[in-house]
């Protein structure tokens, strides 16, 4: 089996499941018992990250308060409909912490409180991402909706993943393949 760790999945037009209709999802972590993955493109309405940092109770309000703009107002992703009270960050690799799980080369998922600290108080990681929630797949399930023809495979681009907007990513990660929403069928075959 080979896997998919650090590879995206781009839902097929004809997703039967509405919650992943469109997604683009980065696989963290997948082996025998199954895999691992968080949504990078669906943005949570209405929370940012100060609301996090709020309800965690990480920080004085006043310095919460103080913190700029562009850390207050960050988005909050919809990583997935399991643990969805579960904070994960995917983050550069100048980040360490005890708890961090190296996803790619330059790349890391850190799923404690340190994290969410230093994204707003420092030292920050050079480009960070936060989601509640994951996606889960039993032992062969991802491999079997690859197989019939559920998911395209993109290998993994820090830019798609850190620099491209939100809303933009689908598209972005379907060019990877040279591949547009007019082009893509549903009927895609496998090699």
């Amino acid at each position: 089996m080979n896997s998919l760790e650090g590879q995206f999945l781009v839902a097929m037009p004809d997703m039967d499941d509405e919650r992943f209709a469109e997604s683009v999802i980065l696989v963290v972590g997948h082996g025998e018992e199954g895999a691992m993955g968080l949504v990078v493109n669906q943005e949570m309405a209405n929370l940012r990250f100060a609301d996090i940092l709020d309800e965690l109770d990480l920080g004085d309000p006043d310095a919460v308060i103080r913190l700029p703009a562009s850390i207050r107002e960050r988005v909050v992703m919809r990583g997935g409909p399991v643990e969805k009270g579960r904070g994960f960050v995917l983050h550069s690799g100048d980040y360490h912490s005890g708890n961090t799980y190296k996803v790619a080369e330059d790349l890391g998922l850190t799923a404690t409180l340190d994290v969410l600290k230093a994204m707003a108080f420092g030292p920050a990681p050079r480009a960070s991402m936060f989601a509640l929630g994951c996606c889960g797949w039993s032992a062969g399930q991802l491999e079997d909706e690859i197989g019939a023809n559920g998911w395209l495979t993109v290998p993994f681009s820090r830019e798609l993943l850190f620099d491209t907007p939100v809303e933009k990513r689908y598209e972005k990660a379907l060019a990877s393949l040279n591949i547009t929403r007019a082009t893509l069928s549903s009927e895609a075959g496998h090699g």
